[in-house]
């Protein structure tokens, strides 16, 4: 999955840019930090590797971004800007870019003005990775009828 480079960004869209697209118009006008720029998900695609990312993303990120990753979890409506729509990026052909994702999860979103919080010391490596795979594999989800 790895190999994206910052122009390969297709899917970014017009119009007024918020915290989460701030984030993707960084990455494509000068790539992601030098840190995260050849990373690639070093886990199997398993169903046990996408399992431990279902529970990462259950305690972690479903409070703000919900089951489905719509950005519509119990905490979302308290947060401004609301969570980024986790089901709209995967989606776009950066949601798949193991790079962007790795540094999206490990420095959370304070540079782009969100409460993200960073998980790089909260979450092992292969914890964020986890998550990564979980997100790829089932995103978007169906959102329940009410």
């Amino acid at each position: 999955m790895g190999g994206r480079g910052p122009g390969m960004m297709g899917g970014m869209g017009g119009g007024v840019m918020g915290p989460s697209t701030a984030r993707n118009h960084a990455a494509m006008m000068g790539g992601v930090p030098a840190p995260y720029t050849r990373l690639s998900n070093p886990l199997p695609r398993t169903s046990a590797t996408v399992a431990r990312g279902a529970q990462v993303y259950a305690g972690n990120c479903a409070s703000c971004h919900g089951p489905t990753g719509f950005g519509d979890g119990p905490a979302a409506g308290a947060l401004s800007p609301r969570p980024a729509d986790l089901a709209g990026l995967s989606r776009m052909p950066i949601g798949n870019w193991d790079p962007f994702m790795f540094w999206t999860v490990s420095e959370g979103g304070a540079p782009f003005g969100t409460a993200m919080p960073s998980f790089k010391a909260s979450l092992s490596d292969q914890d964020r990775w986890a998550v990564i795979a979980y997100i790829q594999a089932h995103l978007p989800q169906v959102k329940a009828s009410r």
